[in-house]
């Protein structure tokens, strides 16, 4: 007997490869905005990405840390 699936066949993230950015990548961003914890907040292709250590204003090369469903990690570097 085959057991079909109404609910796609993993639990794994919905995004799947379409997800703008990956692990480990390297972006320019600009800093749009302040998470409450003080990190910059960037968007890349409407991805949030938490920048930390990254003001407002800033525009940095960064490179991402971990992803999560709908955000993402990730540090300036030079």
């Amino acid at each position: 007997m085959e057991v079909i699936s109404l609910f796609g066949d993993s639990y794994s993230n919905d995004r799947g490869s379409s997800a703008p950015i990956k692990e480990g990548g390297e972006y320019d961003v600009k800093i749009e905005d302040t998470g409450r914890d003080g990190d910059g907040i960037a968007r890349i292709e409407g991805f949030v990405v938490f920048v930390s250590g990254a003001k407002v204003g800033d525009e940095v090369k960064i490179r991402v840390n971990s992803t999560r469903r709908n955000f993402a990690f990730a540090e300036v570097i030079d």
